[in-house]
């Protein structure tokens, strides 16, 4: 199969939707991350997404739907309170979780009598969700446990001769995903961090709960993100509290190339030579909307990438850092 990547036009999307009406799976841009996308309706198109991925079949899928969709389709229940949250933040870079109607697939939700919805704000990713005008489930375009795409050519990268098409909207913005929320109970509860933090929800509701999943593992996901390895690069990595602590790991590598991922400061400041420095950035907005183009940058130019956790671990961070985390544990940095 060719895959081509298309710029965001009346004749793409045309292709696009014939794709989709086809059962086939393409690429689409979001504002947070590229997604893999399918009819949601279609269980053929939904397990082709599962397969192409590798994705684990216990991971439930997001929805995404056009600003003008009529929700009620496919959610049974919409709490007031969901829609303050989506009067503040819609579209945007939040995914909420609702009673589902079990229109979809039930390939979608994993057995789960919910489903996750999300209105990006994406403006071509609005132009392609207008044009098929169904929800399309569009997990992350990235082989799973791979970092996850930020670019048509990271989803290239990833699906070379899987998938016919990627619309090219250009490098996301946003840089992580989305922000999972369950409107399912009396109060919201973030299930996945992200750009929209438990602060601003609550700012708009009054409350906002934070989901711990199952130490023990003997739930069912209810996000995508929660239990798994996720947004690795295929080089080793290892994550550290402290810029002495990386220093210390980085002088015991011996015939290895070696890349520090750091914020601005801690990158300013490193001292050590023959190695890579990889500029994470300034502030938080900045740190989630380069970490994934960075660590595929390393899976290029180094053997063993060392991550240094920010300072800042409140707001954004608490999404950047759930993510360097699921991201760089390859090496027990204990020895």
């Amino acid at each position: 199969m060719e895959t081509k990547i298309a710029a965001i036009s009346p004749e793409s999307l045309a292709e696009a939707k014939r794709i989709i009406m086809d059962g086939g799976v393409v690429g689409m841009p979001t504002e947070t991350v590229y997604g893999l996308g399918g009819n949601a309706f279609d269980d053929s198109a939904v397990k082709k997404i599962f397969e192409v991925k590798g994705r684990p079949n216990d991971n439930p899928l997001i929805a995404h739907v056009h600003k003008d969709y009529d929700l009620l389709k496919i959610v049974d229940y919409d709490p007031p309170y969901a829609k303050l949250l989506r009067d503040a933040f819609l579209p945007g870079p939040l995914t909420l979780v609702y009673p589902s109607t079990g229109k979809v697939s039930p390939y979608v939700s994993c057995g789960l009598d919910t489903l996750a919805v999300r209105i990006p704000s994406h403006a071509g990713a609005q132009a392609f969700l207008r044009e098929v005008d169904i929800p399309i489930v569009a997990p992350s375009a990235n082989l799973s446990k791979h970092v996850s795409p930020t670019s048509a050519q990271h989803v290239y990268d990833d699906f070379q001769g899987k998938i016919p098409l990627i619309l090219d909207g250009g490098i996301s913005e946003g840089g992580i995903e989305s922000t999972v929320c369950d409107v399912t109970g009396e109060i919201p509860v973030i299930l996945r961090p992200g750009l929209v933090t438990r602060e601003m929800i609550a700012d708009v509701v009054g409350a906002c709960g934070e989901y711990t999943p199952d130490p023990n593992g003997k739930e069912k996901v209810k996000s995508p993100g929660v239990l798994y390895k996720h947004y690795s690069p295929r080089c080793e990595t290892a994550l550290c509290q402290s810029v002495e602590e990386a220093a210390r790991l980085c002088e015991k590598q011996t015939g290895k190339r070696v890349a520090i991922l750091a914020e601005d400061g801690v990158i300013a400041a490193w001292k050590i030579g023959g190695v890579k420095l990889l500029n994470l950035g300034k502030d938080e907005r900045e740190m989630a909307n380069r970490l994934y183009g960075l660590l595929r940058e390393a899976e290029g130019i180094c053997d063993l990438l060392i991550a240094v956790e920010p300072e800042k671990k409140d707001g954004v961070m608490v999404g950047v850092l759930n993510r360097l985390r699921k991201a760089c544990t390859s090496v027990d940095i204990r020895h």
